[in-house]
């Protein structure tokens, strides 16, 4: 058995050393550092001269509330880190999908699959550990799935995006041990325009993928009814990675198959009232894109126990196909998302209680893999999901709230690469979420139970696991602009049903799946430490994390051809260990430098290490502002990653050069606009994502330069 090929050389040979995760830690820990910018948003600017010619104060960090909180907290009361974007700091970070857009955060990063397909990775882990939500409502595509497949979330039209590290956000599913990330839009009003309409226009382009994007939003309403409609556009072509790339010996600049055309478009309705709202919205979204690095030459190939073999028996007959020829084809994935959401609030609904508040959903998500002009795979994706929330009043100073969350899933795939059976998945939980103030400490507790019920309707196997999970947390604001926080979090997470279920190829990701049906839950025991200073000159913020999971659930590698691999879904006990920071100092009133980083471990309790990790990163960002106009510049450092699981190869570190700038401004008759420009891996540098199943097939991008237009009215 050998391991999957390496990285070319040519890439290796320009490598500088690796960071060292010891060193980085010193440098957060000695430095002050956190992720004070990761956490808020940004520090605000410096505020203007005083009349007298003395520069005002030092700015503290603006309130920013995170609705995925539960109780609309401020980021700066949450007993765990959270990143917010919003406003000018959403605008610069976004790209063309979500694990793009949040790649740059500290304890973030990027499944990547190519251009059209890319998911969060929060402190090492992915799929089905990591919730991603519409606001507050969890999004049913088939990303949790396989990373080849796209979330139907469209960052262009969010207007704030949310991270909550950990499984401090259990309130919203048991399942998510890495995380939550909620996008938060305006496709159901929740107010009557002062003015009667307000919106905004936005036009981009960028030079990687020669990509061209238009997004709009408008809202008008009078009386007590508001509609509003949004809508994006995208077109980009296969993009240009870095200098040197030379698969197969061959020199190319561009990623075949790595295009990406996506529409989406929405229409909401609200009924707005003293005491709340209610609105309902139609969502539809249309794709098509790429899929690089797919190989024809594994058809047929199957299992023997736990090896694999490809080829013809002795005295089979041939199976028809030219492995050679096909191998260069690049199948197209053609999706289609529709989604029905409701959305409620209702404010002092009775006595004793402040608030009511419902989210509801229907998806009916399709996409078929074409290849050659034909449908090889069609991945049906049928679900609805229901949340209601009642919060109460204080009672002997406890503050919360008690909800109920439903969902059903009907997963199907048909064709060629339909390595899970269908399956119908339904879950059930209730929670609970409870503070306490004392002084200058906030006290937190939530507690949540699930049952899931997951069927394979082919083999009529059924399995039904329950979970009860459980956090306590405090943060303490010891002395004005300094506080710490910790939780403990005990969460269970039951089997997905592809965990359970798959048995076939999957050629996306060059593997053959194994699920096992005897699964049990995961328990997770989480425990997170953080400082932060929110005020002055200096803002920073540092989390250091412990994640024990026993009974964690992965894909374990028992054999390998060519580049294929054979993965069993298992089980073993492994430990997930952290630290992730930033600190901003301001040099002057227009001046200010932040340094960042973020590194995490992951091993199984036997030794072994576990597979797709991200490398240890660490970077340095100078910003400016001078009346109209800001700008950035930042150099990011992502080591070498060498600890890799059996089987996989290591991974060549890179260091990028990205700039920014911007510059607001009003119209005559006040209508504010921003133009702005940013160029990111300057140098043209030949990068390799480690999380991606494809990284040798789909590099990272090279120089991208892109401009961009927005108005609001």
């Amino acid at each position: 058995m050998t391991k999957t090929s390496a990285v070319p050389h040519t890439a290796a040979r320009r490598t500088r050393p690796a960071l060292r995760p010891i060193a980085l830690a010193a440098m957060l820990a000695l430095s002050g550092t956190g992720i004070a910018h990761a956490q808020t948003a940004p520090a605000a600017a410096p505020s203007a001269p005083s009349s007298t010619g003395v520069a005002d104060a030092a700015p503290s960090l603006p309130p920013v509330t995170v609705s995925a909180s539960g109780l609309q907290l401020g980021a700066n009361e949450m007993t765990t880190p959270v990143t917010v974007l919003e406003g000018d700091e959403l605008v610069r970070r976004r790209e063309a999908t979500l694990g793009e857009t949040l790649n740059s955060e500290p304890g973030i990063t990027s499944s990547h699959f190519g251009a059209g397909a890319s998911r969060p990775i929060i402190r090492g882990m992915d799929g089905p550990r990591v919730k991603v939500l519409s606001d507050g409502a969890e999004l049913h595509d088939a990303s949790t799935i396989s990373p080849d497949h796209a979330v139907v979330s469209e960052p262009l039209l969010a207007t704030q995006i949310e991270v909550l590290r950990g499984p401090s956000a259990l309130v919203y599913g048991n399942g998510a041990v890495g995380g939550v990330v909620n996008v938060l839009d305006g496709k159901i009003p929740t107010a009557i325009p002062q003015k009667g309409y307000e919106g905004s226009a936005e036009l981009r382009a960028n030079s990687g993928a020669g990509e061209k994007a238009g997004a709009f939003s408008l809202t008008g309403g009078t009386g007590n009814l508001a509609v509003h409609v949004e809508g994006v556009a995208r077109d980009a072509s296969d993009y240009r990675v870095g200098k040197g790339w030379a698969p197969d010996g061959e020199p190319t600049r561009k990623v075949l198959g790595s295009f990406n055309r996506t529409d989406t478009g929405s229409v909401g309705l609200s009924w707005v009232g003293d005491r709340g709202y209610l609105g309902a919205a139609y969502t539809r979204q249309t794709a098509k894109y790429g899929l690089p690095g797919h190989n024809h030459s594994f058809e047929g190939c199957h299992t023997h126990g736990d090896h694999l073999h490809c080829g013809a028996h002795a005295g089979d007959e041939e199976d028809g196909h030219d492995h050679g020829a096909e191998a260069g084809d690049v199948p197209v994935v053609d999706l289609r998302s529709e989604r029905f959401d409701i959305r409620g609030e209702l404010r002092n609904p009775f006595a004793g209680f402040s608030a009511l508040r419902l989210r509801a959903g229907v998806t009916d998500y399709v996409h078929d893999e074409v290849e050659d002009g034909a449908i090889s795979t069609t991945f049906k994706n049928k679900a609805y999901d229901t949340r209601i929330e009642l919060q109460h009043e204080p009672i002997a100073g406890f503050k919360g709230l008690i909800g109920l969350q439903t969902s059903q899933r009907k997963f199907s795939a048909d064709g060629e690469e339909a390595y899970v059976e269908p399956t119908i998945t339904r879950k059930l939980g209730f929670f609970a979420l409870e503070e306490y103030r004392l002084g200058d400490w906030r006290f937190e507790a939530a507690l949540r139970h699930d049952r899931q019920t997951a069927e394979a309707q082919n083999s009529s196997i059924e399995r039904s696991h329950n979970g009860t999970s459980a956090s306590l947390g405090a943060v303490w604001k010891f002395t004005p602009g300094y506080q710490v926080g910790t939780s403990f979090t005990r969460a269970s997470r039951a089997p997905s049903a592809e965990e359970l279920y798959a048995n076939g190829l999957h050629m996306a990701t060059s593997t053959y799946e194994r699920g096992n049906a005897d699964l049990k839950s995961e328990i997770s025991q989480n425990i997170d430490l953080s400082l932060k200073k929110t005020s002055g000159d200096t803002t920073f913020g540092v989390s250091v994390f412990k994640n024990r999971i026993n009974n964690y659930i992965y894909g374990r590698t028992l054999d390998e051809i060519d580049g294929l691999q054979l993965l069993q879904y298992s089980q073993a006990d492994a430990t997930f260990t952290g630290i992730e920071g930033q600190v901003r100092q301001r040099l002057n009133r227009n001046l200010g430098i932040t340094l960042f980083g973020d590194t995490v471990r992951a091993r199984l309790a036997g030794g072994g290490l576990l597979p797709r990790i991200p490398a240890t990163r660490a970077g340095v960002r100078l910003d400016g502002n001078w009346n109209a106009w800001e700008g950035q510049v930042e150099w990011v450092q992502v080591a070498r990653q060498n600890r890799v699981a059996e089987f996989e190869s290591a991974t060549p570190g890179y260091g990028m050069l990205n700039v920014g700038v911007s510059y607001s401004s009003q119209l005559s008759g006040g209508t504010p606009w921003q133009v702005y420009l940013k160029a990111n891996n300057l140098t043209d540098r030949l990068a390799y994502a480690h999380t991606s199943f494809i990284k040798n097939a789909a590099p990272l991008m090279g120089r991208n330069i892109t401009v961009g237009v927005k108005v609001a009215f």
